[in-house]
């Protein structure tokens, strides 16, 4: 039986990575899930067995079937009914599941164990009761602020706060290792099981919703490397190598996000991702050019090469299935169309491309922000939908901006731009759009799903 269980721990280990790998193309994602899914589920039967062979009880075997087939259920209702909008609060509410299990396990565990145990045993199950709080506390509050439960909080105590707690994290276990703390080892568990929720909570709090992708991303390698501890402690194959691919997936993507946000890992670490400046919601006073349907068609039909950089108000507008009918539109009459996506569009990390994916809009129409940069003057149109910081020329320009440092889509290269925008406001670094008052930039408000059928509309009429 125990050669049963490797194999199925191997076979499910191996779903994992070719499912990771094939969900690093856009073209074979579906299929990488699918794989992946599959060795889910080969792990889960493989711990029924396992559970078998160690002679479990049968009321804790069917405990743990019923705990299965009711996470199944419950998960894909959620993935069939989810909206695209809302996809980041439902991966921000799985990532949490995994969290609160990690933690829970420790726990279980601190409740149990000798602490005549190894050092080493030990510092692995606070690290994994550690993280699994964190992950567990920040992504709820990740979850909160994108569905706009909760606002951010910037004041300075918050940060501080913060690396006090990420210090008690670090000092706590290492004082009673050296006995310097006169507690148990449950009790110690139970300080960290707090001070690890607290600091999560602190840690996502102050951050503003621009930065989304990369707490998503950092907290989803939280989640793993929980994961993996868990799994050392428990011996469990399949947790081990799950939690290491997650683990490490997360760290990757959260260093390529701080790149693309001009941002530090070590100031994501200690709670200091949120911009310095607020957004207040108040309108900027900018010289601005409006411009209006019939002139955007009329600039449509002059131009060969056209861009679209979608954003978060894309997908609040609902708008990716009405740019899927323009792109269709317009190839029929013979003009290239590209989606130009910023690495951290959206609100958390392949957003935008998820959007568009739901739009039926073909992979290989849509370009990374570094394949095109260089030959943005080519584009004799761009349309800006629902994005505002990730093509601010500022970032370039203003040492003195916040955002200034962040690697943008410059759009502002291209012959002419128009943004689709709802208003005035500024986005979520606070600051005003230098690109409104450029000479090729045009602003077209109103929402943009409803812009964007009329000007479908009129082309339709001049067919």
């Amino acid at each position: 039986m125990q050669v049963i269980t490797d194999v199925g721990y191997l076979l499910a280990s191996f779903s994992f990575i070719i499912g990771l790998k094939l969900m690093s193309s856009p073209q074979k994602a579906k299929k990488g899930n699918r794989v992946a899914t599959i060795g889910m589920g080969i792990a889960l039967i493989t711990v029924l067995i396992g559970g078998i062979s160690k002679n479990i009880n049968y009321t804790s075997l069917l405990i743990l079937s019923i705990a299965i087939l009711a996470g199944v259920i419950v998960g894909r209702k959620m993935a069939f009914t989810v909206k695209m909008t809302a996809m980041p609060q439902m991966v921000s509410l799985l990532n949490a599941t995994g969290g609160g299990c990690a933690m829970l396990l420790g726990y279980i565990e601190a409740s149990q164990i000798s602490e005549y145990l190894y050092s080493s045993s030990l510092l692995l199950l606070n690290l994994g009761v550690v993280t699994g709080a964190i992950a567990l506390s920040g992504s709820i509050v990740a979850y909160l602020k994108l569905g706009g439960k909760i606002r951010d909080l910037h004041q300075g105590g918050v940060h501080w706060f913060s690396r006090v707690l990420f210090l008690c994290i670090v000092l706590l276990p290492l004082g009673y290792f050296l006995q310097i703390i006169p507690w148990s080892f449950y009790e110690l568990t139970l300080v960290l099981i707090f001070i690890g929720l607290l600091y999560g909570v602190l840690f996502v709090v102050p951050i503003g919703g621009a930065d989304m992708p990369v707490v998503i991303s950092l907290l989803n390698s939280i989640t793993g490397i929980a994961t993996a501890l868990a799994g050392l402690l428990y011996a469990n194959k399949a947790m081990i190598a799950g939690g290491i691919f997650v683990g490490a997936a997360g760290i990757f993507l959260t260093m390529l996000m701080c790149k693309a946000m001009n941002r530090s890992l070590w100031r994501v670490i200690v709670g200091n991702t949120g911009s310095k400046t607020q957004n207040i919601g108040g309108e900027t006073s900018q010289e601005i050019r409006e411009t209006s349907v019939s002139e955007v068609v009329t600039q449509l039909l002059l131009s060969k090469k056209i861009g679209i950089v979608p954003g978060y108000g894309m997908a609040v507008a609902q708008a990716q299935h009405t740019c899927a009918q323009l792109q269709n539109l317009l190839q029929n009459k013979g003009k290239t169309l590209d989606y130009i996506i910023h690495p951290v569009a959206g609100r958390m990390p392949g957003h935008m491309n998820v959007l568009l994916a739901e739009a039926k809009i073909g992979y290989h129409y849509l370009k990374e922000m570094h394949e095109v940069n260089d030959e943005m003057g080519s584009y004799d149109m761009i349309f800006v939908i629902g994005a505002n910081d990730v093509v601010n020329p500022a970032a370039e320009s203003n040492p003195a901006s916040p955002i200034y440092g962040m690697p943008i889509i410059k759009s502002h290269l291209s012959k002419q731009v128009v943004v689709f925008k709802r208003s005035m406001k500024p986005g979520y670094s606070g600051v005003s759009n230098d690109l409104f008052e450029y000479d090729n930039c045009q602003l077209l408000f109103g929402d943009a799903q409803v812009s964007l059928q009329e000007i479908v509309t009129q082309l339709k009429a001049l067919n």
